[in-house]
């Protein structure tokens, strides 16, 4: 708006500089020919301030909106409730413009020095349900809502991170912290945390024009005692499972050992069902003959009823 102000005087001292001139030519008893060549520059004058007047409002009434951005009509302090898409777009040239981003933004709240929006340590403590003091790094992914950008931008202005988006942020995460211990954050409830932070956090930007996308839970800092408990009772636990595999392969062990003996017993009682005495008698025979005809030095065969009698088979010397 100042720069229209300064060429909007410029071309008014231009106007006034040639009217001057206009009428000093008049008053003066001069010849045709300067008369007309001082008609001559007086519209020149006109043209140049006109072609000036011209290209300034040209370029103040065309406005390009960038990819990713709208725009934001303000005529005299009045905002435009219809923000401009990206693309090019007529406007009118006293009105100002003011772009804001509608892609996805990032809030860092971190312990590391240099990766959060305030500098230095700005982890966010918070209590547990059981009172001790827990620290956690997170980011938060918003963006704004195109509709509803004007009626931010009039109640909260541009630094609508600094007024509205950390201070929900730190209720949300405050809100949903104290419903669980600091053993449960740390492990099994952390995403039950996470999500409980996105409703919390959804609900305090409701109507504002913010929309929350997720939350990162980057990390978690607890007491030195809390995190050596835990790791204690982790350590203990894993033990435990150790030990569950330990007796379960044990009792496959003993179920296989079981089946096995089942089944050697089985099969003696089939083979003993098959055993009859002519059977054996057959069968000691049958060894007997092949005892007497075995190239062994010597072979003694006694009966078991010792009513049979025994076989000696001694070779000769010779033989040896």
């Amino acid at each position: 708006m100042g720069g229209l102000f300064s060429v909007i005087i410029f071309l008014g001292i231009i106007w006034f500089i040639s009217s001057v001139f206009s009428r000093a030519s008049g008053d003066r008893i001069i010849d045709v020919e300067k008369m007309e060549w001082a008609q001559k520059l007086k519209k020149k004058f006109k043209f140049i301030i006109a072609a000036i007047a011209v290209l300034v409002i040209s370029i103040k009434s065309i406005i390009v909106i960038p990819p990713g951005f709208i725009g934001l009509v303000i005529f005299f302090g009045k905002i435009n409730k219809t923000p401009l898409e990206n693309g090019i777009h007529l406007i009118n040239p006293l009105a100002a413009v003011v772009r804001l981003s509608v892609r996805t933004e990032e809030y860092t709240m971190s312990a590391a020095t240099a990766e959060g929006h305030v500098k230095g340590d700005d982890a966010i403590d918070a209590l547990t349900s059981e009172g001790l003091n827990v620290r956690l790094d997170l980011t938060a992914w918003y963006r704004l809502l195109p509709d509803e950008a004007p009626k931010l931008y009039e109640t909260l202005g541009p630094d609508f991170e600094t007024k509205i988006v950390r201070p929900a942020l730190r209720t949300a995460i405050r809100d949903a912290v104290v419903k669980y211990t600091a053993a449960g954050i740390y492990t099994e409830k952390r995403s039950q945390v996470i999500l409980d932070i996105e409703n919390i956090l959804k609900t305090l930007l409701e109507g504002r024009g913010i929309l929350t996308e997720k939350i990162l839970l980057r990390n978690v800092i607890l007491p030195k005692k809390i995190i050596d408990a835990i790791d204690a009772k982790l350590a203990a636990e894993q033990e435990a499972q150790k030990m569950e595999f330990v007796v379960q392969k044990e009792q496959k062990e003993k179920e296989r050992k079981t089946v096995e003996a089942e089944g050697i017993k089985q099969a003696n009682q089939i083979i003993a069902a098959g055993l009859t005495d002519r059977y054996l008698q057959w069968y000691r025979i049958d060894m007997m003959k092949q005892l007497v005809n075995s190239p062994n030095n010597t072979v003694i065969f006694i009966p078991e009823d010792m009513k049979t009698t025994p076989i000696i088979n001694i070779p000769d010397k010779g033989n040896k």
